[in-house]
């Protein structure tokens, strides 16, 4: 089994209204900057964008009622990255959680780094949503 790491981040708004929002591909480009940081462009059953190490391409889970936002990242390496994201009631608001993976080709370094990119985008993520 793999190390893994759960980022999670209270964000003040209803859980249904917040999937709601953000459960497009094309939104992730505002506040994901680990993830994307350029637009998505459609390409089949993935979104080809920019990521931090070049272009990528993303497989998204199709809209449910549960809050499951997992995503499937391919760098061009030939492995896809897995990445379950959900986001569930926390009383009035939501929590939202992305669980990261450590795979043996990832140093423990590169792995910390990753956590706080992942860090940093839910906190922008919350910053947007609550204004």
């Amino acid at each position: 089994m793999l190390p893994s790491h759960v980022v999670t981040q209270t964000i003040a708004r209803n859980w249904v209204d917040l999937y709601e929002t953000i459960w497009k591909p094309t939104f992730f480009p505002r506040w994901a900057a680990g993830l994307s940081q350029s637009e998505m462009s459609p390409q089949g059953e993935r979104w080809k964008t920019s990521g931090p190490a070049g272009e990528v391409l993303i497989r998204f889970t199709d809209h449910n009622p549960y809050g499951i936002m997992d995503h499937y990242v391919d760098s061009g390496l030939g492995k896809e990255v897995y990445v379950p994201m959900r986001i569930i009631a926390n009383e009035q608001g939501a929590q939202v959680m992305i669980t990261l993976f450590c795979d043996s080709l990832t140093s423990e370094a590169h792995f910390a780094e990753d956590i706080a990119a992942v860090e940093r985008d839910l906190q922008t993520l919350n910053q947007l949503m609550t204004g």
